[in-house]
């Protein structure tokens, strides 16, 4: 039993993610017009969003885990919005369906921890 176990899991498909991929999109529904099967080692949807302005531009792609975390670690976006915003996400297929909505999210909840910390340390 513990062999069939084994071997189970040495020959069993290896699931991969489907990603909406884009290159340099100027919307989230232009974004999610292609998919793509992510490949190993390739384990995260990452989505960019590059803002200037009115200008937006959002690239979606698969990549590891390491690498959107990474991207993520140094993504900033100022108090106008504009700069560099990173989602990774891996929970299901075509997770990063509105990427740019959840991006945004990520940056509220940024400001509000921020605030709270200012105001934490400021009263004391």
């Amino acid at each position: 039993m513990l062999l069939g176990l084994v071997f189970l899991c040495l020959f069993s498909p290896v699931l991969s993610l489907d990603c909406y991929v884009c290159s340099s999109s100027l919307s989230n529904d232009e974004c999610n017009a292609n998919t793509q099967q992510c490949q190993q080692p390739l384990d995260t949807c990452m989505t960019v969003v590059d803002t200037l302005g009115h200008m937006k531009a959002i690239v979606k792609q698969c990549a590891s885990r390491a690498t959107c975390n990474g991207a993520a670690s140094t993504a900033f976006v100022d108090e106008n919005g504009n700069g560099n915003a990173v989602n990774c996400c891996n929970s299901h297929n075509l997770c990063n369906f509105s990427g740019s909505e959840s991006v945004h999210a990520r940056g509220f909840v940024f400001v509000l921890l921020v605030s709270v910390c200012a105001l934490l340390l400021w009263s004391c």
